[in-house]
């Protein structure tokens, strides 16, 4: 059973380096996942067939027995050779913070804790850093150190240059040969439209996709009082306003940027999570477990 009840952030944020935030958040909850924190992850529908006596009752389809009135058991086939590729945004507008957390130190202990769950379940992870290009390529290993090299390697990053979200993705569409599963982190100020090409490009190659949309509480809120000087993080651009006279509108577009993206992923079944950085990492992992391998 799961408990409702999830690890307090400030917990998390007392511990001394990205290791052991990674280690506690997916060791001290997701521990209660069933009878492994790992169980079912990279297990995969492959067909149905009819009950047989001594068949497990939690593998019945019901929606199918509700259609037909006959009992048919899912089957399932493990998948072994898993290769996850995790996208991590560096750009400027990551190192936005209305609060204590900035998105790329969130952004960081979610790829931290993804990294930690895969390769504890021998599924092979590589870390690709980009802005408006690849900087860095780490090539998938399933090995315990490589876990360390990793989280090393997220615990340097630090925020620079601009996004270009698109490049990047034709580029890793291009040179992943294995369908594999992408985990994109990234908070999206890329253009729309260059974006959902990069996407289409890699779901043309048979890869299964999850981004992470991550913002800020007011950047989606726009919760500020008075007059505001605001700075665009990665052209330098500012603009003096109150935002009591432009939040309705503000808001009014990025819903609608928000719900295009949420669209369009439906459309190439693509999973989009839109994360607000004050959420706690373990509820956020959890909902991902949930929403990959239906998680009760």
């Amino acid at each position: 059973m799961i408990k409702n009840q999830f690890i307090s952030s400030d917990r998390v944020a007392k511990l001394n380096n990205l290791f052991l935030k990674a280690k506690f958040v997916v060791e001290g909850f997701i521990i209660g996942l069933h009878k492994s924190p790992y169980h079912g992850y990279s297990v995969e529908f492959s067909e149905h067939r009819p009950y047989t006596f001594g068949d497990e009752m939690k593998n019945i389809d019901w929606k199918l027995w509700a259609r037909t009135d006959k009992y048919f058991v899912k089957e399932f086939e493990e998948e072994t050779n898993l290769t996850a590729h995790i996208l991590f945004d560096t750009s400027l507008s990551m190192g936005y913070t209305s609060a204590t957390v900035k998105k790329i130190d969130y952004a960081k202990l979610l790829a931290a804790s993804l990294s930690y769950l895969m390769i504890k379940q021998q599924d092979a992870t590589s870390l690709n850093i980009f802005n408006n290009t690849i900087s860095r390529m780490i090539q998938p290993s399933a090995k315990p150190s490589h876990l360390k090299m990793l989280i090393s390697e997220l615990e340097k990053l630090s925020p620079s240059g601009t996004t270009d979200i698109s490049k990047v993705l034709h580029r890793l569409a291009e040179s992943i040969k294995m369908k594999g599963l992408i985990i994109l982190i990234s908070d999206f100020y890329s253009d729309i439209d260059q974006t959902i090409s990069g996407l289409k490009h890699l779901k043309f190659y048979g890869h299964d996709i999850i981004i992470f949309h991550l913002l800020d509480p007011k950047e989606i809120s726009l919760e500020f009082k008075g007059r505001v000087e605001f700075s665009d993080l990665e052209t330098g651009e500012k603009i003096i306003t109150e935002p009591d006279y432009i939040r309705k509108e503000y808001k009014n577009s990025i819903e609608k940027y928000i719900a295009r993206l949420n669209k369009e992923c439906r459309n190439l079944n693509i999973d989009h999570m839109l994360v607000n950085t004050s959420m706690d990492i373990d509820k956020l992992l959890y909902m991902y477990l949930k929403k990959r391998s239906k998680v009760s």
